[in-house]
């Protein structure tokens, strides 16, 4: 919860709240791809950049160190699901080879994207709360 209370920060030129130490539900804040420490600010400046600082608590971001973690479970945690229905779909419908083709890989695609901005985050999150990287601590 933030307080009433904040700072116009001029290095950034915007408002700058003073947060408390606040509970975070990682999972949550993974999923809402939001900040870490506060749960609030934006962890994302574009689909895969990390923000350089949260624009609630000012917290340094960029230090991240997520790597290709989030692709590798996305891709086995994906692949793994198509896999089934693909041969689910092909145990009981029997379609040819081109119907496969048609509509798992566009699905593999969309899926992989989609799962890949919470998955990230959900590592950065996770990096945060137990201190795995040098997040800035003074803010």
């Amino acid at each position: 919860m933030l307080t009433a209370l904040g700072s116009f920060d001029w290095r950034f030129g915007e408002y700058m709240a003073e947060t408390r130490n606040v509970r975070v539900c990682a999972l949550r804040a993974g999923f809402l791809c939001r900040c870490p420490k506060c749960g609030r600010g934006r962890l994302y400046s574009g689909y895969p950049q990390v923000a350089e600082h949260c624009n609630v608590c000012s917290l340094e971001l960029r230090q991240h160190d997520a790597s290709d973690g989030p692709a590798v479970f996305v891709v086995l945690i994906v692949g793994a699901a198509i896999v089934a229905l693909a041969m689910w779909v092909e145990l009981a419908y029997q379609p040819p080879y081109w119907v496969h083709l048609v509509i798992w890989a566009p699905m593999i695609f969309c899926a992989c994207l989609a799962a890949l901005r919470p998955a990230k985050a959900i590592l950065v999150v996770l990096q945060y709360k137990h201190k795995v990287l040098d997040f800035d601590q003074s803010s």
